[in-house]
């Protein structure tokens, strides 16, 4: 039995950009054929063993021809699979998606056709160009500029498209700006008609240059400026000295490499999103209950002694989480904890533990151990009794300090944090071309995991492939462990917490932060 084929958009390059039935199209496929225009961050949404396939295409040479990917849907297809193609911007303009379909329907293959944002309308708003504007413009027309000037010659009707509308839009044309331009002043255009292009829109790498008619091909030579870019001709040009947005977010043209385990990296990425940045997520660690027999038995037992405690200490988000988890599946009930002080380390456990209907105890001001020995050291007692549910990866230094007080200390692997082996190409040549501009550290894990991680893909030494990126760690033992490894810390959080990486972020990239 054939399978299906969904023809989908994925909008300008901004992942947030797909529409919700494009990206429940990527979820759902068994192979997902795929062009350079599209994010690779919608990849990451693949279900697990699904196939991807790149057919992209680059102004220096074709990686598939556009009959070989019209056959290759079709074959697909016939094998049972259900295929998503993901085009850059919306299908149906300029992407070919009607000889894909036409053959699809020829071979009896049921298709969707999805549609996406195209870029010849969000990203000149990217840069803060209206296309139409009540007092410039009420009209627009979307023209290739892709082909050969002879081609264009005879495909474009430049006596009437130069006229017919107050606001034009070309796509693809870098390289044909100067025979445009010419064109449109040969056929009415005023030469001091403003112009802007815009490359790579809604990505890290977006970058406007603007100028009129008469100048802008010697502006593009002037500047290298190299395609992809869309072309906006028109006074709507002008609104953007006054409306532009995405370049005054604090964290506009960075992209950022996460490293955190997938389940935990959501509330970093939304910040990096919200302020400007490219998020780019490549998870090196996960976390998973203990599978040896040994923790699992120390866990149960530090569960049963619930009520004999005076004080339990959570270090992390995770500690919290999996405690909870441990509990439900012991049948245990947290009203033993009747007579234990308990504690958190940093904001995000506490909130993890309100969440679950726990006020933690006052929080030390340092969000680490040590913060928490100075905030309680007084109050610990020898002989009191302490829990302290942790992670396989957690440091030693918190249990010694405790039982060299005197204390008795019970400790329990919740958890375990193991790498991931996800192979990822694409951030390997962001890598090799120094489009990562900076990489987040949020535990000593993330660090060495990364290294391991990037070594194993065949990058022979990670350390100096991203020196040219600036390195953020979320702490000062984060920061040790990255500058073991080699790396040059650029900055450490002055709070321990997301907000305090993402505050450090944005000082650095608006060039205010402290050396």
């Amino acid at each position: 039995m054939a399978g299906r084929v969904y023809l989908v958009g994925a909008g300008p390059g901004d992942a947030r950009l797909i529409t919700v039935k494009g990206l429940a199209c990527i979820q759902k496929a068994d192979v997902v054929v795929y062009d350079r225009l599209a994010s690779p961050r919608l990849l990451k949404h693949m279900k697990r063993g699904a196939e991807k396939i790149y057919v992209g295409k680059r102004t220096d040479r074709h990686t598939m021809k556009q009959e070989d990917i019209n056959q290759l849907l079709v074959d697909l297809a016939l094998e049972g699979k259900i295929v998503t193609r993901l085009k850059g911007g919306d299908p149906t303009i300029f992407g070919r998606v009607g000889e894909e379909a036409e053959l699809l329907r020829q071979n009896g293959i049921e298709y969707e056709i999805v549609p996406g944002i195209t870029s010849a309308i969000s990203v000149p708003a990217y840069a803060g160009i209206p296309v139409t504007h009540r007092d410039f413009a009420s009209s627009l027309s979307i023209i290739t500029g892709h082909e050969s000037p002879d081609k264009l010659e005879h495909s474009i009707q430049w006596d009437k498209v130069t006229q017919a509308t107050g606001t034009l839009i070309f796509m693809m044309g870098v390289s044909n700006i100067g025979y445009i331009s010419r064109q449109l002043i040969k056929h009415g255009r005023s030469s001091e008609t403003p112009v802007a292009l815009v490359r790579w829109g809604t990505r890290a790498e977006q970058a406007t240059l603007t100028g009129t008619l008469a100048d802008i091909e010697q502006k593009v030579l002037e500047a290298n400026f190299q395609p992809p870019a869309v072309i906006v001709v028109g006074d709507v040009v002008l609104q953007r000295e006054k409306l532009k947005w995405a370049e005054s977010l604090p964290l506009f043209g960075k992209r950022i490499l996460v490293t955190r385990s997938r389940s935990q990296a959501s509330g970093l990425v939304e910040k990096i999103e919200d302020l400007g940045g490219e998020p780019y997520e490549f998870p090196v660690i996960e976390t998973r209950l203990p599978e040896s027999e040994e923790n699992k038995q120390a866990v149960a037992h530090a569960m049963t002694q619930l009520s004999s405690y005076d004080w339990l200490f959570f270090t992390s988000v995770n500690g919290v989480e999996y405690f909870f988890e441990h509990l439900n599946l012991l049948g245990k009930d947290i009203r033993a904890l009747y007579g234990a002080r308990i504690v958190a380390v940093g904001p995000a456990t506490r909130d993890e533990l309100q969440r679950r209907g726990i006020t933690a105890e006052a929080l030390p001001e340092r969000f680490q151990a040590e913060g928490l020995a100075e905030a309680y050291g007084e109050q610990l007692a020898a002989g009191q009794k302490v829990f302290l549910p942790r992670g396989n990866m957690a440091r030693a230094w918190l249990p010694e300090f405790l039982r060299e007080k005197g204390l008795s200390v019970t400790e329990a692997v919740m958890y375990e944090t193991v790498p991931v082996s996800e192979e990822d190409d694409e951030l390997l040549k962001l890598i090799e071309k120094g489009r990562i501009h900076a990489v987040t550290f949020t535990s000593s894990s993330t660090v060495r995991n990364l290294v391991d991680a990037l070594t194993r893909m065949g990058l022979k030494d990670p350390v100096h492939a991203l020196s040219s990126a600036a390195i953020a760690c979320i702490g000062p033992v984060t920061a040790k462990t990255a500058e073991e490894y080699g790396f040059k810390v650029t900055m450490v959080a002055g709070e321990a917490t997301l907000d305090g990486i993402i505050h450090s972020l944005c000082e650095w990239n608006l060039g205010t932060l402290d050396n």
